[in-house]
């Protein structure tokens, strides 16, 4: 090998877990007003990149929405994730 280090991790959700990213909201309204950190919301929508064995509705790269407050936020290279069950899903966007 030639010193490179693997950075590309790979994460296997269990049960019935959906491993989603997503985009953070933005800094900034619209109107240009600076949000603080407390204000912003949990993103709503996301796309899924892994599930557990036990996920029957769901598939890889389907974008879906979710509960506000729901999952776990976790970060893997800088990016940020989401794990969350499948019961917490509202529905799939299709199109």
């Amino acid at each position: 090998m030639s010193g490179a280090t693997k950075t590309n991790q790979k994460f296997k959700p269990l049960k019935d877990r959906v491993f989603v990213s997503y985009a953070e909201e933005s800094d900034k309204t619209a109107g240009g007003i600076y949000l603080p950190e407390t204000a912003k919301e949990k993103p709503q929508k996301g796309k899924v990149e892994a599930i557990g064995s036990e996920v029957k509705e769901i598939k890889v790269g389907d974008t879906i929405l979710f509960d506000k407050y729901s999952g776990s936020k976790t970060n893997i290279n800088g990016t940020e994730y989401l794990i969350i069950k499948e019961e917490d899903i509202l529905g799939v966007l299709e199109g």
